[in-house]
């Protein structure tokens, strides 16, 4: 077990769905004027910002590289450093690790992570193309018709046979987490869903069917971490950083040697040993999802169902509201909306609200610890982040 070095002491976060008249820059500012507001702070107080990649408008991740954030929040000579952070759908994991390791080094006392994008109002052909061959090969896949829902699809049909996971089980998943966004204002979806809508819908790539792909959406969300000996001055209930775990399997998914576990049991196992907690402390999942399977992957890797098969589990009502186990309970990709690279970002934005009893409806009652994974590109690389209201 490690001492804590830091925390999460202000949120901010933008409605998502479709805002095409709503630049990328000014949701940007609003979550991260809304974040430095609630972590009590100017922002000038702020040492570092580290901004995620966008991928809707080259020239507003240009932007962020080069520090037009700081301009436009005022920071010109205050801020130390302007650094962005990319790492497909694991960048929520990697940058918290990255400012949890530059407050830890005594680089900076406190750092503003921030994403924006507008992948949901590209055009529909632009859309397609930016997500349907990213992360695949373009030697020895993309030739033969290989995209991403075949990729959900492989991993889907290989989980469910050394399972046993059935195709009412997968679309659980998704009953799941729109019972979550319904109770969410900021979510891009919030009408009922069943399990025969689910199973209704337009086959895409077998077993998936459309309602188990996630849909582009506009969306923005940041948050503060800052220095754990100062937190609690600045917070009433920060959002501790206990324990990380990670691991990189594969850049192509044909490389991949365990299509059913991915890197998550080594990489909760990491997890688990630097929190010096196990999965019975924890009470609230916050699990990256864009397709079903991935977080009935994550359950069992965390070994979070109690010996019961995860989509046995999760079509219980386990995971739903009332259940025995909250999971990402804004929605996910599936309901929240898929914002790119901050899909990632908002289910980790969503453990920080919900630690920092900010939740409202959603909140979770008696919630001390929580875990968060993450994973990009083609699911290459398996991250697990324990957090808690208590620090060590």
């Amino acid at each position: 077990m490690r001492r804590t070095t830091s925390a999460v002491i202000g949120i901010g976060e933008v409605p998502t769905g479709k805002y095409p008249e709503r630049s990328e820059l000014d949701a940007a500012v609003t979550a991260s004027r809304e974040a430095i507001l609630d972590a009590g702070l100017s922002p000038r107080d702020i040492d570092m910002v580290l901004p995620v990649g966008a991928l809707a408008s080259r020239h507003f991740n240009v932007d962020l590289v080069f520090s037009r954030l700081c301009e436009e929040l005022g920071m010109n000579r205050s801020a130390k450093m302007n650094c962005q952070i990319m790492a497909g759908g694991a960048t929520s994991s990697a940058v918290l690790a990255v400012a949890d390791a530059l407050i830890a080094n005594g680089q900076a006392k406190r750092i503003l992570c921030v994403h924006s994008d507008a992948v949901g109002s590209l055009p529909r052909q632009a859309g397609i193309d930016l997500f349907a061959t990213t992360g695949v090969s373009e030697e020895w896949e993309a030739p033969f018709g290989h995209n991403m829902n075949a990729v959900g699809a492989l991993a889907s049909q290989r989980y469910m046979y050394e399972t046993g996971t059935t195709e009412a089980e997968l679309a659980a998943v998704c009953v799941s987490l729109r019972k979550w966004a319904m109770l969410n204002p900021n979510a891009m979806f919030r009408t009922p869903l069943t399990i025969e809508d689910v199973m209704g819908s337009k086959l895409v790539a077998t077993p998936l069917r459309a309602k188990q792909c996630n849909m582009l959406a506009d969306g923005a969300a940041a948050f503060i971490v800052a220095d754990a000996a100062e937190a609690g001055s600045h917070c009433e209930m920060p959002a501790y950083v206990r324990g990380h775990g990670s691991l990189v399997t594969h850049y192509s998914i044909s490389q991949e040697r365990d299509l059913a576990r991915l890197g998550f049991p080594e990489a909760a196992r990491e997890a688990y040993a630097e929190a010096g907690i196990g999965p019975d402390a924890i009470q609230l999942a916050s699990i990256y999802d864009a397709y079903p399977v991935w977080p009935l992957m994550s359950l069992d890797g965390l070994n979070l169902c109690r010996g019961e098969r995860a989509g046995a589990f999760v079509a219980a009502g386990e995971t739903s509201p009332g259940g025995s186990l909250p999971m990402t309970t804004n929605g996910g990709m599936l309901s929240q909306g898929h914002t790119g690279v901050g899909g990632g970002i908002a289910v980790m934005v969503e453990a920080f609200r919900q630690l920092m009893g900010k939740a409202g409806e959603r909140q979770v009652a008696n919630l001390v610890n929580a875990v968060e994974t993450a994973s990009g590109g083609t699911w290459m690389d398996s991250h697990v982040t324990i957090l808690s209201r208590e620090a060590a």
